[in-house]
């Protein structure tokens, strides 16, 4: 047994010096070791903040900021130009067109509310139409008639999709709605007369 421990200590001794020489120059190489410093690199990020260009199915709308995996980001929606990265200036941007758009919509809403306190002004729109029996009249007043009437009266074009009126088919007098705005509605009367 003794044999074999000898043999195996010469053979890796001769084996180390074959390799690298003598063991003064092993020792040296060992020292240069100690001193070389590595540097661990960082972590890949495994999320990515992100702005749409467009609007992406599952994901958001054109300019929404949203976070996606950094694989996702890299291999589909850089490529066909659908996102780009977050940066500082791309912050401020989209901060000033909020403001603008914000501007817009408030600007956008109280012209629908000063065109909401005209038509209520009004006292009311007169339709005519040709009797019949009693107070029914012949055929019906329909958003297009009322639009009609309001461009005579008011000089004001109105999109007939906006008009909300009851099923008019007598004389008498009804309440139409008109929705400006998705926060601003005006309520006119009509009063439809027989001839």
């Amino acid at each position: 047994m003794a044999s074999t421990a000898s043999t195996l200590s010469w053979s890796s001794s001769s084996l180390l010096q074959s390799f690298t020489g003598n063991i003064n120059q092993a020792t040296r190489v060992a020292d240069r070791a100690t001193s070389f410093v590595v540097i661990a690199q960082k972590k890949a990020k495994k999320a990515r903040t992100i702005i749409l260009k467009e609007d992406v199915a599952d994901l958001g709308k054109q300019g929404q900021l949203v976070s996606v995996k950094a694989g996702y980001f890299r291999n589909f929606l850089l490529p066909t130009g659908k996102a780009q990265i977050v940066t500082p200036l791309l912050l401020k941007e989209m901060k000033v067109e909020e403001e603008r758009i914000e501007a817009e919509k408030k600007r956008v809403k109280e012209e629908a509310q000063q065109l909401a306190l005209i038509f209520e002004t009004v006292g009311g729109f007169k339709v005519k139409r040709k009797g019949g029996k009693g107070k029914l009249i012949f055929g019906s007043v329909t958003a297009q008639d009322l639009v009609d009437i309001i461009k005579a009266q008011l000089q004001r074009d109105v999109d007939k999709r906006i008009v909300s009126l009851p099923d008019i088919r007598e004389v008498g007098e009804y309440i139409a709605e008109l929705k400006l705005h998705p926060e601003v509605s005006a309520k006119v009367r009509v009063i439809v007369s027989a001839n």
